[in-house]
């Protein structure tokens, strides 16, 4: 076991094992999540399963989409989508998704950026309409979902790697590009 997998996983018949027997990667990874070989340093990873008020996940994914680490941002949104209330897991899901699409996207992954991107677009578009909800816990859904169609026809016009940074959304405010 890696000192970079902080005592999560265990190799247990050659497969990563956490404490509970399941199945977990303990290989370090970089800041996109992809994985690195056992013993290089990596960036730590987000912990996982952690429940955090709506208002503390935006806060969280938007510091680590400022920085780089959209990977790490969708397992924000997924720990609120699996522990937040059954009528908010689309609007979570979708999110989760829309960080997936800009890990791809910076990865070089064309396909999978614009596939990613436009279904969470299409998610949170679908959890909006419904009762017109439009800025949850401070969220500019609108320009979130722009932000990720606009980011969708660039990739797949360029076909090329974007800048994670540079290309992240801001989730709350004045717009997605603001």
């Amino acid at each position: 076991m890696s000192s970079a997998s902080e005592g999560r996983a265990a190799a247990v018949g050659g497969r990563d094992r956490d404490q509970e027997g399941r199945a977990r990667n303990a290989r370090p990874r970089d800041g996109l999540g992809r994985p690195l070989p056992y013993g290089e340093p990596g960036v730590a990873r987000q912990p996982e399963g952690v429940v955090r008020r709506p208002e503390e996940s935006v806060t969280e994914a938007q510091a680590l989409l400022d920085a780089g680490k959209p990977f790490h941002a969708h397992e924000v949104f997924e720990d609120a989508w699996k522990s937040g209330p059954e009528q908010e897991r689309g609007l979570w899901r979708g999110l989760a998704q829309l960080a997936v699409g800009l890990t791809h996207a910076a990865r070089g992954n064309v396909t999978g950026g614009v596939r990613l991107l436009r279904r969470g677009a299409g998610a949170v578009e679908e959890w909006a309409a419904v009762e017109e909800r439009t800025q949850p816990y401070g969220l500019d859904l609108a320009g979130i979902v722009g932000w990720a169609r606009d980011l969708a026809a660039e990739v797949e016009r360029d076909a090329g790697a974007v800048d994670a940074v540079a290309r992240a959304p801001r989730l709350s405010g004045r717009g997605a590009d603001d």
